[in-house]
């Protein structure tokens, strides 16, 4: 799914009282505030989505695959998504039920 299939999807939920142009501008501020929020080294979370936050990763020495040669990989953040529970249970195909009685 492209940005564009976003925006038609958005657009089509929300119904005729908004241009797709609207729409993409919606898109568009919604990711530069995610964009801009874990910049800032903030984390988002969207209750039943999941969470947005950056993790930093601690230097290393890697391989390079074609040669073997050791190569240093410096300390750097990076953007992690972790998917809410039932987002997990949605896309794994259970239902929200089946997935509460498994937690028992």
């Amino acid at each position: 799914m492209t940005k564009a299939d976003l925006v038609e999807q958005v657009a089509q939920a929300i119904g005729p009282g908004i241009t797709k142009k609207d729409c993409a501008a919606v898109v568009d501020g919604f990711l530069n505030a995610v964009r801009q929020a874990l910049a800032d080294g903030h984390h988002i979370e969207i209750r039943g989505f999941g969470t947005f936050k950056v993790r930093n990763r601690r230097a290393r020495v890697a391989r390079n695959p074609r040669t073997g040669d050791p190569v240093r990989v410096e300390a750097r953040a990076v953007p992690v998504f972790k998917p809410s529970k039932n987002f997990r249970a949605q896309v794994a195909g259970e239902s929200e039920a089946a997935y509460e009685s498994m937690r028992g």
